[in-house]
């Protein structure tokens, strides 16, 4: 599998930093952990020790909500000249110059030895479909079937057309690793997305996220799933290393 020694740190909400041969890749930073109680100190466990390090670091941002979005990456992209940031477009930088991308769905870029591509959202933003080292990854961001069980008939169903739409577009992906949402708030619809994900696209490994500190969801979301050739990561506390 030539995801084999790809280093995955769950910080909280979809915050995930990814760590490959030559490159290091943080999504949708909220904080580095679920709870901050106290003063606040970077320590090895926060991104700011994470990047010490020779390797190339690059920031992904798929939308501008505030469980997704820190702006304290400006004060980042300030101290390294080496970290490159990817924002959605919906997101207004504080700056623009070479290191700063702003992008909305359906784009492709290269930079070196790394690729990536947007798809839709069902929220705000984009997905992103990233290649480096060898390594497909896929960070929905917020893209889910966000079945309301509170919403119309009309909502619901435009709910679900929406959200099998992006699937379609990423249908002849190859995706090693996907981050997904599995959010307990959509109480008994919340396995629905990521069952279908997995249905479709067949994802080598399933990295649930959005989940809050509700760690049950994750087993009862594979239970959901049932026998499938997909591995899916568990967590039981935040932050946690898992090596693949």
């Amino acid at each position: 599998m030539a995801s084999s020694g790809v280093k995955i740190t769950y910080l909280f909400n979809s915050g995930f930093l990814v760590e490959t041969a030559n490159h290091l890749l943080l999504f949708d930073y909220y904080r580095a952990r679920a709870r901050e109680d106290g003063p606040q100190q970077f320590d090895e466990m926060s991104p700011e020790g994470f990047f010490r390090t020779a390797k190339a670091v690059w920031i992904f941002v798929s939308h501008r909500h505030r469980d997704h979005y820190n702006p304290v990456i400006w004060r980042w992209l300030d101290q390294d000249p080496r970290i490159k940031c990817v924002l959605s477009n919906d997101i207004k930088p504080k700056r623009k110059n070479d290191r700063v991308i702003l992008v909305g769905p359906g784009e492709e870029r290269t930079s070196g030895a790394l690729k990536f591509k947007t798809f839709g959202s069902t929220d705000e933003g984009v997905s992103f479909l990233v290649e480096v080292d060898g390594v497909t990854l896929f960070h929905a961001g917020d893209l889910n079937w966000w079945y309301w069980w509170d919403d119309s008939p009309a909502e619901i169903a435009e709910a679900e057309r929406w959200f099998k739409t992006v699937i379609a577009g990423l249908k002849g992906e190859k995706i090693e690793i996907a981050f997904f949402p599995v959010d307990p708030r959509l109480e008994q619809n919340f396995y629905r997305g990521g069952e279908y994900f997995i249905a479709q696209l067949q994802p080598e490994i399933f990295v649930p996220m959005h989940f809050g500190e509700e760690y049950t969801t994750i087993d009862r979301f594979a239970e959901y799933v049932g026998s499938t050739k997909t591995r899916i990561v568990r967590f039981n506390h935040s932050p946690q290393v898992i090596m693949l």
